[in-house]
């Protein structure tokens, strides 16, 4: 006899459109009264910092509370770093659009995985527009395609399997390393491309990093001697990969020169442009780019300076054979055929078969305020950087290092002995996090430390960055 099974009346209520619509309501006026704090009220703090073994008891604790769900999220609110401050001059995080928000809270109840077409018909669409929409902005022909993918890391690491495939022997996918393969990148690089070539095998003798110059691009004039060291160790150089920009000082580096390298040196030519590769939507900042059109693949976030919740990348190749290469293999469960060339079945070309629906928040953005609204906010946050250059070296006891390319600024303040000027601003910095008044990080140039901000808020404005220099002059007499 056929038993019946029971439907648990919890089980039940996980779906209750009632309980959805009542509880979203509430949590849609949180977030905004939230948005309208830290938007508004310079006096609420970028981040309350808490001791790690703190906030973890802290948690712990609360799995035993009975508060309702608003007075969780409200925690959550207040214990988390607001990038929508303007004070918040961090890592290099995009500030969300509230459009691209909302659009997650779709994306995340509707779940689909778009790595196959018939999961995600609406995403794979959109997302055929958008990376169709972005290669035409790097400057690549009818024959270019891309996806979306999580995050910048795995989209370098793609790429490089990609430079695998077509550079080196064909035999690697299916027999492994028969031979030492490296790569060619500056000292400079994001180091996920360290990692990425270790990931693939290369080890760190196939990590060949090139030295910068004195304004922290690649020294191009190294190259053939660092290639040809690299051949007489008996390494096959199967790429180059060009930074646009740096993550430590935001400098591009000379996109042209590389590309007439690699053309000429066989080597697949790869741009890193998670963090600055925005500016090919801007009339004003794309020359910083120029060159760009010659690569073979180019890596850009959409959740670094174009407005978009994490993680969110476009990988663009100008060939879209070379993406087809990457992966082949059978899957016979999700697709007839693994030659076929598919752009709606993207799961043949990414790391990602149950991809989450990236292409919606970027496309809503687009949708709603117009393909320029990209340059609007790259040209502001670029402005925002030279401003902030020009008040450092207008400030006594303050030094710049370098005029920025970007809206990464990296200074440090001097008017103290210099045997102890790393361990005087790594304490303003630690002193700044503990206030909460602004958020900043810091880096080190070599063997010198400096304080490091990233301009990511286009609500940031002059009076934000004085105050913030004033601050860490106050800080500074206190501390001597």
């Amino acid at each position: 006899m056929k038993e019946d099974t029971l439907l648990d009346e919890s089980l039940q209520k996980l779906y209750s459109p009632s309980d959805f619509r009542k509880i979203g309501h509430q949590l849609i006026d949180v977030l905004a009264d939230h948005l309208d704090q830290v938007q508004s009220q310079e006096e609420r703090p970028v981040i309350k910092y808490q001791d790690p073994e703190e906030e973890l008891v802290y948690w712990k604790a609360d799995m035993s509370s009975n508060t309702d769900m608003m007075d969780f999220y409200q925690k959550i609110l207040d214990r988390s770093i607001h990038v929508h401050h303007p004070r918040y001059m961090g890592h290099q995080v995009a500030v969300p659009s509230i459009i691209s928000s909302l659009s997650g809270l779709v994306t995340d109840l509707l779940s689909n995985g778009t790595g196959v077409y018939e999961m995600g018909m609406a995403s794979n669409a959109l997302e055929r527009i958008v990376t169709d929409f972005v290669a035409q902005k790097i400057g690549y022909g009818s024959e270019a395609a891309g996806f979306l993918t999580s995050g910048g890391t795995l989209a370098n690491l793609t790429a490089l399997l990609a430079a695998r495939k077509a550079k080196a022997p064909s035999s690697v996918w299916e027999e492994g390393h028969n031979e030492k393969l490296a790569v060619l990148v500056s000292e400079e690089a994001h180091y996920c491309i360290d990692r990425a070539a270790r990931i693939l095998g290369f080890g760190a003798e196939g990590i060949i990093k090139i030295p910068s110059n004195k304004s922290y691009k690649i020294d191009t004039s190294l190259l053939e001697e660092y290639l040809e060291n690299a051949k007489n160790k008996g390494l096959n150089v199967i790429a180059l990969v060009g930074c646009a920009s740096s993550t430590s000082t935001g400098s591009y580096d000379d996109l042209e020169t590389l590309a007439s390298f690699a053309t000429n040196n066989n080597l697949w030519f790869h741009i890193d442009g998670a963090h600055g590769g925005g500016v090919v939507f801007s009339e004003k900042y794309k020359y910083l780019t120029k060159g760009i059109d010659k690569a073979d693949s180019v890596v850009i976030d959409f959740h670094k300076m174009l407005l978009t919740p994490a993680l969110n990348t476009a990988l663009i190749f100008k060939n879209s054979e070379a993406s087809y290469k990457t992966f082949e293999q059978k899957a016979q469960y999700l697709w007839d055929s693994q030659q076929s060339r598919e752009w709606y079945n993207s799961g043949k070309r990414t790391f990602e078969c149950t991809k989450l629906m990236m292409s919606l928040k970027v496309y809503s953005i687009i949708r709603m305020y117009g393909e320029d609204i990209f340059e609007k906010n790259m040209d502001r946050l670029y402005d925002l950087g030279k401003v902030f250059a020009k008040l450092i070296k207008e400030r006594e006891g303050f030094e710049l290092l370098i005029n920025p390319e970007a809206n990464i600024v990296n200074f440090r303040y001097t008017d103290i002995p210099s045997e102890v000027i790393n361990t005087f601003n790594s304490k303003i910095r630690e002193t700044l996090l503990l206030s909460g008044k602004f958020y900043i990080v810091q880096t080190m140039i070599g063997e010198e430390r400096y304080l490091r901000t990233s301009i990511m808020n286009p609500l940031t404005d002059k009076e934000d960055f004085i105050a913030l220099l004033d601050e860490i002059q106050k800080i500074a007499h206190t501390l001597i």
